[in-house]
C-alpha cells in the first residue's frame, strides 16, 4: 500500500498527487513512468513521474480525468492508499548538451515534460518552453517551468492566455528566429504528430514521449506496440521516447481508439455505481 501524502487540484479535471515510495523516489530518472492500481480489483494505468523528492521518499504524479480509473484516482484524497505502484519503468531520457532545446508540452503533457526540460537545462542547454492548452485554466506548471527555463511561451486555442493559436504556431516562431538543435514534444498524439511534421520540414531532431495503451509495462502483453521506422517497438520497454520523425502516428492513433466502446461502458457503470451510493 502506498500513501497519498498530498493532493492539489490544478484545474477542474487535473490534480497533482504526492505519493510515498522511497525506492522509486531514489531511482527514477527523467522520462520514466510508473504503473499503478487503485485497489485489488482496479486496472493498471501508466503515469509519467513528474517529480520526486529523495529525502522525503515521495514521487509526484499529475492525473487528468479521462476514463474510469483516472476519475477514481482524481477523487482520492490525502491519507488514502494505492494498492500497487510499480516503477520506475521505461528508458530514461538521454540528456546531453546540444545547444538550444525547445520543450513543447500540450495540456497534461506538460507534466512529464517538466523533469525532462529541467534536466536539459541543468546539462547546460538554452531551454525554451512552449506550453499549450485549449484555455488558460488548463495550463499547468507554468511557474515551475519559469523557475529554470530561459523563456516560456504560452499558447491557448481560445486566446484566453498568452498567444492565441496551436503549439505548432509557437514552435515555428522560435524556429524562424533562432537555431533550435532539439525539440521535445509531449502531449496528445495528434499534437505530437503535427509537431513532428513541422520540425521534419526544418530538419530538427525531435523526440516524442508516447502515451499508448499499456497493461503490464514489461513488454509481455504487446498492447503498447507501435511502428517506428517500419519496425515494431514496445513503448513500455523501448520507450517511452522515440524519434518523432520515425513514429507512425496514424497507426498509433487507431490503436489508441481500439477500446473506446469498452471504455464508455466502463465509465457508464462507474457513474451508475456513484448514483446508487447516493
Amino acid at each position: 500500500m502506498y500513501k497519498i501524502v498530498e493532493k492539489e487540484v490544478l484545474s477542474e479535471n487535473v490534480a497533482k498527487f504526492v505519493i510515498e515510495n522511497e525506492f522509486i523516489a531514489r531511482s527514477r530518472k527523467p522520462g520514466q513512468f510508473v504503473i499503478l492500481k487503485i485497489d485489488e480489483h482496479g486496472e493498471r494505468i501508466p503515469l509519467t513521474i513528474a517529480d520526486s523528492h529523495k529525502e522525503e521518499g515521495t514521487i509526484t504524479l499529475i492525473v487528468q480525468k479521462v476514463g474510469t480509473t483516472s476519475h477514481k484516482l482524481f477523487n482520492m484524497e490525502s491519507g488514502d492508499f494505492l494498492a500497487d505502484l510499480v516503477g520506475p519503468l521505461g528508458k530514461a531520457t538521454e540528456v546531453e548538451k546540444v545547444g538550444t532545446v525547445l520543450a513543447a508540452g500540450g495540456g497534461v503533457g506538460i507534466a512529464p515534460l517538466y523533469p525532462i526540460a529541467k534536466a536539459f537545462k541543468e546539462a547546460g542547454n538554452k531551454l525554451v518552453a512552449v506550453l499549450a492548452a485549449r484555455s488558460k485554466d488548463l495550463i499547468i506548471l507554468e511557474d515551475e517551468m519559469r523557475a529554470f527555463a530561459d523563456e516560456v511561451i504560452i499558447m491557448t486555442d481560445d486566446g484566453s492566455y498568452g498567444k492565441e493559436g496551436l503549439v505548432t504556431t509557437g514552435i515555428e516562431e522560435v524556429i524562424q528566429r533562432e537555431e533550435v538543435n532539439t525539440v521535445i514534444s509531449i502531449g496528445p498524439a495528434i499534437m505530437m504528430k503535427f509537431v513532428a511534421l513541422l520540425t521534419q520540414k526544418y530538419n530538427i531532431r525531435t523526440l516524442a514521449s508516447l502515451n499508448t495503451i499499456m497493461v503490464d509495462g514489461t513488454g509481455m502483453c504487446g498492447a503498447c506496440r507501435i511502428s517506428v521506422g517500419g519496425k515494431t517497438k514496445f513503448v513500455c520497454v523501448d520507450g517511452p521516447e522515440f524519434d518523432a520523425h520515425q513514429v507512425d502516428f496514424d497507426e498509433m492513433l487507431k490503436r489508441m481508439n481500439a477500446y473506446k466502446e469498452q471504455e464508455k461502458v466502463s465509465y457508464e457503470r462507474y457513474l451508475g455505481s456513484l448514483s446508487r451510493e447516493e
